[in-house]
Parts: structure tokens; sequence; C-alpha cells
């Protein structure tokens, strides 16, 4: 792949977070520091940075694309009130193709693992505006 200024900015943007932002996130932050980057510039990078397997692009989110620096297979949590997109760091994961296979009538050449629920934050903001309700009534 060449080397792209444009590219290296995008990429430079997505390693500074843990978040799994989406392109639009990213646009919005690069656009500070380069007004003349495009949407477009965004999302042809992000997708051929996924493409040459630098980054992962996660498309289980209901909405838009995530993307996540860490293109080494790992498992993600999701949370259904913020559609927050976390790590999970699970090593019993990696041996699910190999426990999978044993099941399986063909060859298991990978899996994608979800977790969805409630985030801490989340958690937090229900259980403060529970306790908020519960002393109006």
């Amino acid at each position: 792949m060449n080397y792209s200024r444009q590219r290296e900015e995008v990429l430079d943007q997505l390693s500074g977070h843990k978040d799994h932002p989406t392109a639009d996130v990213i646009f919005a932050e690069l656009r500070d520091r380069d007004p003349n980057i495009s949407l477009a510039t965004v999302y042809r990078n992000l997708k051929l940075l996924a493409k040459n397997g630098t980054i992962q692009k996660l498309s289980f989110v209901s909405g838009a694309d995530h993307f996540d620096p860490n293109a080494e297979k790992h498992v993600h949590f999701v949370c259904d009130r913020c559609s927050g997109v976390f790590d999970v760091p699970m090593p019993e994961a990696d041996t699910l193709d190999e426990e999978a296979a044993q099941h399986v009538p063909g060859i298991v050449t990978g899996h994608d693992l979800v977790f969805h629920g409630i985030c801490e934050r989340c958690c937090e903001a229900g259980e403060a505006e529970g306790s908020a309700g519960d002393a109006l009534g």
C-alpha cells in the first residue's frame, strides 16, 4: 500500500481511541486539524486500512460501522443503551475455533464473538435516575 498523508492522519486519530469510533467521529476530530479533509476520504482510508488488516471494521453494531485500531482477534461488548463498543480480554475465546470444529461438519475458519448488555456508565446513570425517581415518588 502506498503512503498517504491523509491515511496516516486517519490511522493516527483512530489509534488514539479505545472506544471504537465511527468514521463520522474520526472525520469530526480530523476536520479541526485539516479543514481540507473530506468525509469520503476518511471512509475510503478506513475501508482500505480494514481491508489490509491494519485495523478492524466492526459491522455488528446497529447503525454505522465502528473501527478498532486493534487488528488482533478479540471479543467485544456492545452496550444496548449507548451503543458503546468495548474490548473484552477473554483468553478463553482463543480456543473456541478448535472447540467448535469438533461439532461442525466442515472447517471452522474463525468466529466473531460479541456480548450485549448495559455498560458500567449506563448502569451508573440508570441507578442515579432510579434513585431520583424514587425520591420523587
